[in-house]
């Protein structure tokens, strides 16, 4: 059986890689072509995670095994085989790539081939490039952009931060009537 990913990025628009693998492959097999379609080094940090539809972490699969209480499965890339996780199309996952900023790709299983086996997996389309690697927390932020809190930050020249109590809510509501 053959899985083929569809891979994008929220930092650059034009960047998109289609991924063909093997199901009985490994999730470090798809790290590294990931990783290699992508110009990116081998030596940090990654890791997988499902989400559900709505790009909701849910299973993590680690580059390394972690230090994680015995009552939560724990799964890594190079014991954990795609085709014991993965069994529906449309399936999400997110690949974080850059841990100190939680950068990442997200990903879909676009289509399952069954049937076909394939020895290597291989990028099948690519366009665009891909963000950075790494990037410092200085640059991180500032590509964040800023919350300036002024008075026009409300669309009010006439706003006055002392109207609202230290829990950031309205004063004059009552406890019943808050959420």
């Amino acid at each position: 059986m053959v899985f083929k990913f569809m891979i994008i990025s929220d930092e650059v628009d034009n960047f998109f890689r289609e991924i063909q693998i093997d199901a009985d492959a490994t999730f470090l097999d798809l790290q590294n072509i990931i990783l290699e379609s992508v110009g990116y080094s081998k030596d940090q940090m990654t890791s997988f995670f499902l989400c559900d539809d709505e790009w909701n972490k849910q299973t993590e699969i680690t580059l390394m095994e972690m230090d994680t209480s015995s009552d939560i499965d724990s799964y890594v890339m190079q014991d954990t085989h795609l085709e014991e996780l993965l069994e529906d199309e449309k399936q999400k996952l997110i690949f974080v790539f850059d841990y100190m900023t939680e950068r990442c790709f997200f990903m879909e299983l676009r289509t399952i081939v069954p049937g076909e086996n394939l020895k290597k997996a291989k990028c099948i389309r690519s366009s665009g490039d891909a963000p950075a690697q790494i990037l410092s927390i200085e640059e991180f932020e500032s590509k964040q952009g800023t919350l300036d809190l002024d008075e026009d930050f409300y669309g009010d020249s006439e706003y006055d931060i002392n109207e609202i109590d230290k829990e950031g809510f309205s004063e004059g509501i009552s406890d019943e009537e808050s959420f």
